[in-house]
């Protein structure tokens, strides 16, 4: 067989079996051997972008990795950002990306780049294939890569020649290392600072599971300390029979006031709270300037035994979580789509069961707290803050999990970054329901304006952020990629319109106009 076949076969080896691919002339050889190698699922975008996020969110629901097929640097490039969104969520991806055969290289063809130097920012993980004999073996080591805890970018990169030349071998799984845990004199020193209402339990990745939520609620109920969540998790449990707890809020005056409260913050599977970006004459770290910080266990370690092993030194175990009733929002008025109004509608409609892709940005701030009674159900946050992740994650989370609906809430300004993942979705009749909130500007970015200092600002920049003059129709952009799709303009109309797209089978699309 040659490196490419090869490269298949050790990928499906390592229980990789879906590919999101974007390909060009390099990758020739590898889409042949999709043909001769039964397994792989290939899954075709039209932009690198929503390849990389469609891996990402296949990681998150599935757990384990699937592999991008990207052509050359710009390829890659196309993908990054994505990539690192994909990083600094912690999920696990392989990408395969194409390389001019070995001796075209020193000929300095149009598409030659550095490759390497192009995936180092966004891979934990980075190797050139050199023979066609070596090409299994690195799929191997990349898919023990991206499984490393809590999950890792992997990118491969293969020349031209190793894919075509014969003398590929088949290489089997590699186990990836035990991810670390605390050792008992942390943990006893953790369950002592979590005494009392001034304390902090901080919790991120994959501690935001129902069963690690469970455990917390435990921890907090004996100790009396409080709980919250990072800003943005990768995949955080909700719903009723959850533990629920608050997010450190984004704008900065807020978490502020929410954080300064604690004394003593024990932080697991979470980092020290920061501000997304920097604002004059505001502090950088958001904890109180005499706030000491624990770090129990970072993302990467084992946080069901760290969480355990707390739950024993705090004396928890016998101790019952707090657990979210079944309740649900009053319907809004009749009139027009405001945040306030949709927040309700969203949450008497989620399904048992669904996956929300959340990228609503400033329309959905109101939604944490009007669906902690919702039915259970899974949520999926952008935890690196590159615009344009939702559309694909929704596509790869259809396809890890196509037992359970997907609810993609995506704003406006977001989704145009990557509306290609729209022809994705129907292509592969994949069962999403995409909520646009069409309020016609990056209004986040409004908000900023004011936080860096900016007054009164003039016509120019009010210009630059605002996204009408035409305004966009999603709706037809939609229905030209092959999805269904309708507008409304009051929350009657939106409510009728969610029910029925929740009820459809394959995507549909709904434009939300504020």
């Amino acid at each position: 067989m040659n490196g490419a076949e090869s490269l298949v076969r050790s990928l499906l080896a390592s229980d990789v079996e879906v590919c999101f691919t974007n390909p060009g002339t390099s990758e020739m050889h590898f889409v042949a051997a999709l043909d001769h190698v039964p397994g792989m699922r290939s899954v075709l975008a039209l932009f690198e972008g929503v390849a990389t996020g469609a891996a990402d969110g296949y990681w998150r629901m599935a757990r384990k990795p699937a592999s991008t097929l990207l052509h050359l640097g710009p390829g890659l490039a196309n993908g990054l950002a994505n990539l690192h969104n994909a990083k600094k969520a912690g999920s696990g991806v392989v990408n395969i990306v194409g390389e001019h055969a070995s001796s075209h290289i020193a000929l300095d063809a149009p598409l030659t780049s550095d490759i390497e130097g192009i995936a180092r920012p966004v891979s934990h993980w980075v190797r050139s294939s050199s023979s066609a004999a070596d090409v299994g073996f690195d799929a191997a080591r990349a898919v023990r890569a991206a499984c490393t805890a809590p999950g890792q970018v992997a990118s491969l990169i293969l020349p031209g020649d190793t894919a075509w030349t014969m003398g590929g071998v088949v290489a089997d799984r590699l186990t990836p290392p035990a991810p670390p845990r605390p050792g008992d004199a942390l943990v006893e020193q953790a369950a002592q600072a979590l005494a009392g209402p001034d304390s902090l339990l901080l919790l991120g990745g994959g501690a935001m599971d129902a069963q690690g939520l469970e455990m917390a609620g435990r921890i907090a109920a004996k100790t009396g300390c409080a709980l919250m969540a990072e800003w943005a998790s990768a995949r955080a449990e909700r719903g009723a029979g959850r533990v629920a707890l608050p997010k450190v809020p984004y704008p900065i005056d807020l978490a502020l006031e929410a954080l300064a409260p604690y004394r003593r913050i024990v932080l697991l599977g979470a980092r020290a709270p920061i501000g997304f970006f920097a604002y004059p004459g505001k502090p950088a770290r958001l904890t109180r300037p005499d706030a000491e910080i624990l770090e129990l266990a970072t993302a990467g370690a084992d946080l069901p035994a760290t969480l355990d092993a707390l739950v024993q030194a705090t004396g928890a175990g016998g101790t019952a979580a707090p657990l979210a009733k079944a309740s649900l929002p009053d319907l809004p008025p009749l009139g027009p789509l405001t945040p306030d109004s949709i927040a309700p509608l969203i949450a008497r409609a989620i399904p048992e069961g669904a996956v929300v892709v959340d990228e609503s940005v400033t329309t959905g701030r109101a939604f944490g707290p009007a669906t902690t009674g919702a039915a259970p159900h899974s949520w999926l946050n952008n935890c690196g803050g590159s615009i344009g992740y939702g559309l694909p994650v929704s596509i790869g989370a259809a396809i890890a999990r196509p037992d359970r609906k997907v609810l993609a809430l995506i704003s406006d300004g977001s989704g145009m970054y990557t509306v290609q993942a729209l022809w994705t979705l129907a292509r592969e009749g994949l069962d999403v329901t995409i909520v646009i909130f069409a309020n016609r500007s990056y209004n986040i970015l409004r908000g900023e304006l004011t936080n860096v200092g900016v007054q009164n600002p003039g016509p120019r920049a009010i210009d630059m952020l605002s996204l009408d003059r035409p305004t966009l129709g999603w709706v037809d952009m939609a229905r030209g990629m092959g999805v269904e799709a309708s507008r409304v303009e009051d929350t009657a109309a939106f409510a009728l319109a969610l029910e029925a797209g929740l009820a459809a089978q394959g995507p549909v699309l709904i434009e939300a106009v504020m």
